[in-house]
């Protein structure tokens, strides 16, 4: 299983976003994998300075994850009085 051929390097895809989340903790909760692992996957790289990112499954898990942590926070600012 390679890595998801796009145009747009993930980084840009989320920089509205990027430095409102812990991404060390969306790696750990997650994936089970540490902080480093995270970022070289935002950065399109394999941690060794060549081509790298997400697989077609870590992406959708990526994207399933950023989801379910939107739901809980619209839960959490829904409950607010």
């Amino acid at each position: 299983m390679g890595t998801v051929g796009k145009a747009v390097p993930t980084k840009k895809q989320i920089e509205d976003i990027a430095l409102e989340i812990s991404w060390a903790k969306i790696a750990q909760q997650y994936f089970g994998k540490s902080a480093s692992w995270i970022y070289n996957k935002l950065a399109d790289s394999d941690g060794n300075g060549g081509p790298g990112g997400f697989t077609e499954a870590e992406r959708k898990q990526f994207k399933d994850a950023l989801t379910d942590l939107s739901d809980r926070i619209r839960r959490v600012a829904d409950r607010l009085e």
